[in-house]
């Protein structure tokens, strides 16, 4: 999708930053600029040698993004170096990372391209239950991502900013950026800044149930698992990244329903607290997906009005369904 934190890089930049990875001598046969991504930019490399590698470009540093998505790169980069290290796990290998801005305005890093599609792309074409053999399969590297333990709550690079907060504390501050956010951007909502920060209280006492910190993916839609042969290559894009609750992870959202993945994760999640936490990480999301519709400019009026009627549904649980039609 076309937005405006996407970088445009030319032939000639994209020649130095592969030089600069893979030696003086590199040369790049073929070069495709990546459009299903939304905020990152994303070029796929045809080197001399052999090699294809993907190269993702964050946003410039004066772009405008939300507060979560500062330095979300290093994050990612980090993140997949601990699950490869992890094992069991297929991700792509990070053959090189650069936020020094010496070479071009941005962070950038090269990584393996995967032989394999986009679940998004490729499921409607398979049979039933090779859907559900595959959502089975992501249900167990869901499980092992989230058996990683932290020392902290909270974003993946926030070393130290997180140590020693509880997940209430984080996670309310993270609600509440989101929100700092939609008012500096000006973002219209269905219900009053107010009204919605009153109506997620009630909601808080529940995330005092979490007390140890897991690795989360928090981005792991079908756009994000690599198929081949009807099972999954691998597992991409963790920018997201952080250190939670398990209930974050989106096959726990709302827009999914996959009875094959839960038997896949092998865990039951319907106490009253995990039942109410599940709501509010609904929120957040939703939220956030409407937020960023600002700071990136989407052009696309119909994914922009999906993301308001989404919202203006999920807050009738936070605000009431008169306030939720404002």
């Amino acid at each position: 999708m076309e937005s405006f934190t996407k970088v445009k890089l030319d032939d000639q930049q994209l020649r130095t930053l592969a030089e600069g990875t893979f030696g003086k001598d590199t040369a790049i046969i073929s070069s495709k600029e990546l459009t299903g991504g939304f905020f990152n930019t994303a070029y796929d490399l045809e080197l001399a040698d052999g090699r294809s590698v993907i190269l993702k470009v964050a946003p410039a540093e004066e772009t405008e993004t939300l507060s979560y998505e500062k330095d979300i790169m290093r994050a990612e980069v980090e993140a997949l170096r601990l699950v490869l290290s992890a094992g069991g796990i297929p991700v792509p290998a990070v053959y090189g990372f650069d936020e020094s801005h010496r070479l071009i305005p941005s962070p950038y890093f090269f990584m393996e391209k995967v032989d394999g599609e986009p679940y998004i792309e490729v499921k409607d074409s398979f049979s039933e239950q090779v859907k559900a053999s595959i959502e089975f399969e992501l249900g167990r590297y869901q499980r092992l991502i989230n058996e990683i333990k932290g020392e902290h709550f909270g974003l993946f690079g926030e070393s130290s900013v997180g140590t020693g907060r509880t997940w209430r504390e984080t996670f309310t501050a993270m609600i509440h950026k989101v929100l700092d956010d939609g008012a500096r951007l000006k973002a219209v909502l269905p219900a009053s800044y107010d009204k919605i920060r009153q109506g997620i209280e009630r909601y808080l006492p529940a995330l005092e149930e979490v007390t140890e910190p897991r690795l989360i993916h928090w981005d792991l839609w079908n756009g994000n698992i690599f198929v081949r042969d009807g099972s999954i290559v691998s597992i991409i894009d963790w920018e997201r990244a952080l250190w939670g609750d398990v209930l974050m992870e989106y096959y726990f959202r709302h827009f999914e329903n996959s009875q094959a993945f839960l038997e896949g994760y092998g865990t039951v999640f319907d106490s009253p607290g995990e039942r109410l936490r599940i709501k509010l990480y609904d929120l957040y999301l939703d939220l956030i997906m409407v937020i960023e519709c600002y700071s990136r400019q989407y052009k696309d009026e119909n994914h922009v009005r999906w993301t308001f009627e989404n919202l203006q549904e999920t807050l009738k649980e936070f605000v009431g369904t008169d306030e939720a039609n404002v």
